[in-house]
C-alpha cells in the first residue's frame, strides 16, 4: 500500500477557485477530520499559520512542536500528519505550482527558502508582533477567497506572494544571505536534489550526479559542503533513507522487496545501510508505527 496522495479538490467545498484553496485551520480539520490526521502526502503546495493550540506536527519522520506562532511548509510528496494536544486555531492555504508560478512568470515557488531546499527546515516561528501582522495577511487572503469579486483569483495571488515575501524576510533573518544569493552554488544545488530525487533509485555515487551537472564530483562535493556543510554521498543516503522509511512505514510491503525496491543487491545490506544511518534496523523501525 503507498501512502495516500492527497489532490486539492478533495478539500473543496463548492466551485472555488481551480488550484488553490484558503480556510481557517479549525475549520478545515472539522470538515476533513477523516483524512488529515493519517500520514498524507500532497500533490500541492501548503501553508499552515497557527495562532492557537499545541501538539506535534511530523514532516517526513521529522518531529515539530505546535504552538501559537509556528508556520509550517510543505512541498508536493513531502508525507506528513498532525497530533494535537489542545484546539488549534489559525489559517490553512495550499496551491497548485502552476497557480503561483502561472503568475510570475520570472519568479519560482523556489526562489523562497522554506521551498528550495529539501535541507531547509520546513518551520518558522514568529514572534508575537510579527504573528499579528502575518496573521492580518492570512485573514485578507480568506476573506477574498470566500468573495466573488472581480479579479479575485488575482488578488488571492498577490496575497499569498506577499505572505511568502514576509515570510521569506522572517525565515532568513539570521542567515548570511550573501551565501543565500550565490546563484551558481544555488543553480547546482537545486540541479543535484532535482537529479537525486529522479535517479536515487539506481543511481548511488557522486560520479553520476558530477557527470549530469558537467562538473567535476570534487567541484560537486565544494558547493554541498560550503552551502550545507554535507558531502554529495550524505545528500544521496539521506534521500535512500528518506525513501526507505515512506516505504516500511506507509506500505505492506516484505522488508526483503522494499530493499528490492530500493535496488540493494540483498535484504542483508540493505539493513545495514539502514541500521549505519538510523542507529536502527528496518524491522525495528517500522514496529515503532504499528
Amino acid at each position: 500500500m503507498k501512502t495516500p496522495v492527497l489532490n486539492i479538490n478533495q478539500f473543496k467545498e463548492s466551485a472555488p477557485l481551480n488550484d488553490v484553496y484558503i480556510n481557517s485551520f479549525s475549520n478545515h480539520i472539522q470538515r476533513n477530520k477523516d483524512i488529515i490526521y493519517k500520514p498524507h502526502s500532497h500533490n500541492f503546495y501548503l501553508c499552515v499559520l497557527f495562532t492557537e493550540g499545541t501538539g506535534t506536527h511530523e514532516i517526513d519522520f521529522n518531529s515539530y512542536s505546535i504552538n501559537p506562532g509556528k508556520i509550517f511548509f510543505l512541498k508536493p510528496g513531502q508525507t506528513h500528519f498532525w497530533k494535537f494536544e489542545t484546539q488549534p486555531q489559525g489559517f490553512i492555504f495550499f496551491h497548485s505550482q502552476e497557480f503561483y508560478e502561472l503568475k510570475f512568470l520570472e519568479h519560482k515557488l523556489h526562489s523562497f527558502p522554506f521551498f528550495y531546499s529539501n535541507q531547509n527546515p520546513p518551520v518558522l516561528e514568529l514572534a508575537p508582533k510579527k504573528l499579528q501582522e502575518i496573521n492580518l495577511k492570512f485573514q485578507e487572503a480568506y476573506t477574498e477567497y470566500l468573495q466573488t469579486n472581480l479579479l479575485r483569483e488575482f488578488k488571492i495571488v498577490n496575497s499569498l506572494n506577499n505572505i511568502y515575501i514576509e515570510l521569506t524576510r522572517a525565515y532568513t533573518v539570521d542567515i548570511n544571505l550573501e551565501k543565500l544569493n550565490s546563484p551558481n552554488y544555488s543553480k547546482i544545488l537545486e540541479a543535484l536534489e532535482n537529479l537525486i530525487n529522479t535517479h536515487f533509485y539506481s543511481q548511488k555515487f557522486p560520479k553520476f550526479y558530477a557527470d549530469k551537472l558537467n562538473i567535476t564530483t570534487k567541484h560537486l562535493n565544494r558547493v554541498v559542503n560550503k552551502t550545507l556543510n554535507k558531502t554529495t554521498s550524505q545528500l544521496i543516503s539521506e534521500r535512500i533513507i528518506l525513501e526507505a522509511k515512506r516505504l516500511i512505514v506507509h506500505s505492506q510491503d516484505h522488508l526483503a522487496n522494499i530493499a528490492y525496491t530500493l535496488e540493494f543487491s540483498d535484504y542483508a545490506y540493505f539493513s545495514r545501510f539502514f541500521k549505519l544511518k538510523t542507529g536502527i534496523t528496518p524491522l525495528d523501525f517500522r514496529k515503532k508505527y504499528f
